[in-house]
């Protein structure tokens, strides 16, 4: 992708930088050698991504007006650390193997009770403990977005929004426990899921705050702005986080191929190819759908049948038309010209990954 006017590299640096400078101060010094696994599989994690929030965030900040100060860097960091402590809770409640190529927290937590033959279940040791690390992660990501710098009149205006994000975000990993234990969705549903689990936190709710943070009020052009490109950038983020959940390729997902048909994710993709599957597609699809042993020649009949059901070209479709109108509504809205190039590579950038 390109990165010229949304500045990429820049703000990777320097979120990059905050992060590193905060979780390293971070964690008490007293038995700190009993800490450093915490300390260093957070600093791990945090290491990778693809820094789209903190950039939506600071894009909204300059869109209202905001200036190139650090402090903005440090607020929209802390989206990351929300994000690190979603994908540890994630992984336990997948019982995910594998996080951008690296074993999953649990799993680490887990290898090394079983390096140190300690006493009882070292699996039940590695969920508790990532469950505590994504606990410390989500601590540190409001005291991160409290202690930025920027003005008590600014962080007061947003603050409303920082807490609506992060109860959307919990009610999302909710919806998506329910949506598996039912076992069967619409495409409406799995949309709401995906709208509340990754969507509004990934784009609209960063961009929101961003805005917001500059201003230090809510107009009503920036809940335009935020409903009509926000809302449809994340629906088109999550639509393309479906399609790489299948057919990615995990030498740059970090994922084995098809690992969200083992998890039995039933996301807007699979609501689409039920719908569209004949009576005996969908059956094979029920059959292998969530079934942790599946193997490589599992993941490709399901794949098939996706492709086949035209559920793949469609999710393409709908992909390309959320992002159209959602650039449409950017084109109207009172940002500033580098604010509205900036985000229109983000919106590109963040529905056409590969990652």
């Amino acid at each position: 992708m390109t990165t010229d006017a949304a500045g990429m590299d820049v703000l990777r640096t320097r979120v990059e930088r905050a992060l590193e400078e905060f979780v390293a101060r971070r964690l008490p010094a007293s038995g700190d050698a009993e800490f450093v696994p915490l300390r260093t599989f957070a600093a791990e994690l945090l290491s990778g991504g693809k820094r789209l929030r903190p950039a939506f965030c600071y894009w909204g900040w300059r869109g209202a007006g905001g200036t190139d100060v650090p402090e903005i860097f440090t607020a929209a960091a802390s989206l990351e650390l929300l994000q690190a402590s979603a994908l540890v809770h994630d992984d336990v409640m997948d019982r995910s193997d594998l996080r951008r190529g690296m074993p999953a927290a649990h799993r680490r937590f887990q290898s090394m009770h079983e390096k140190s033959g300690w006493h009882g279940s070292a699996a039940q040791f590695g969920e508790g403990a990532a469950i505590l690390l994504g606990n410390l992660l989500l601590i540190w990501s409001g005291e991160m977005w409290r202690t930025s710098g920027l003005s008590r009149e600014a962080l007061d205006a947003a603050q409303p929004v920082h807490d609506h994000m992060r109860t959307e975000l919990m009610c999302g990993q909710y919806l998506d426990l329910l949506e598996q234990a039912h076992g069967e969705n619409t495409f409406e549903s799995a949309l709401r899921v995906a709208l509340f689990k990754s969507g509004k936190y990934s784009v609209e709710q960063p961009l929101r705050l961003g805005l917001v943070l500059a201003a230090a009020e809510v107009a009503p052009w920036m809940d335009e702005l935020c409903t009509g490109f926000g809302t449809r950038v994340g629906i088109a983020f999550q639509l393309r986080d479906d399609i790489l959940g299948v057919f990615g390729d995990p030498a740059q997902t970090g994922k084995p191929a098809g690992d969200d048909l083992r998890e039995g994710k039933r996301t807007m993709l699979v609501a689409r190819t039920l719908a569209a599957a004949s009576p005996a597609g969908a059956a094979t699809v029920r059959r292998l759908l969530g079934d942790p042993e599946l193997d490589g020649g599992g993941v490709e009949t399901l794949r098939e049948i996706i492709d086949e059901t035209g559920a793949l070209q469609e999710c393409e479709d709908l992909i390309g038309d959320y992002l159209s109108k959602a650039l449409a509504c950017l084109d109207v809205a009172p940002v500033t010209t580098q604010a509205r190039a900036a985000l229109t590579e983000l919106a590109i950038a963040a529905t056409s990954r590969k990652t």
